[in-house]
């Protein structure tokens, strides 16, 4: 399947494209080797996702490049699935994310990342970046809702991150 945008890849580093809906967030998940190993484990493994309430189907047991998934939000019949499609991987000693993007069907067109890194100090972080906008008529109806709902997902993921099977 291919994506529903052009801009493959923006999530990754540098300036987001203009005409879109620009999400960021920067949280501290600890210090140290065992925080960055854990961490990356539980990003490998849908954590973000699951963390914050969404169900996830895929027939991949990790993320990884090519990986087609998608997300569930709602109640019982009531759920909406979004389709997603990683488009790239970063898997370094320091350094550990993907980022994916819209497939046909998504309400919305655009790519969302997740980043995990390491600093000078130890410290680590996990950044979200996400650039997005309606792709349903329903959705452009009510776009200040799904801002919204947007926003607190996004700080359900790094809620989840912050809670997860750390040390």
């Amino acid at each position: 399947m291919t994506v529903t945008y052009s801009e493959v890849g923006a999530t990754r580093e540098g300036p987001m494209p203009p005409g879109y809906l620009h999400v960021t967030r920067r949280v501290r998940l600890g210090s140290g080797p065992e925080v960055f190993a854990a961490a990356k484990v539980g990003l490998a493994h849908w954590q973000p996702q699951r963390g914050a309430g969404l169900r996830v189907r895929t027939d991949a047991e990790t993320a990884g490049p090519g990986v087609e998934f998608a997300t569930g939000i709602g109640i019982g019949p009531l759920r909406l699935w979004v389709p997603c499609l990683i488009v790239w991987l970063v898997d370094e000693p320091d350094r550990y994310g993907f980022g994916f993007g819209t497939l046909p069907g998504h309400v919305e067109t655009g790519e969302e990342s997740f980043l995990l890194s390491t600093d000078g100090a130890g410290d680590v972080w996990f950044d979200i970046r996400a650039f997005s906008r309606p792709a349903k008529w329903w959705v452009k109806l009510g776009n200040p809702v799904a801002k919204l709902v947007q926003s607190k997902v996004t700080d359900r993921y790094a809620a989840a991150m912050r809670r997860g099977p750390l040390p």
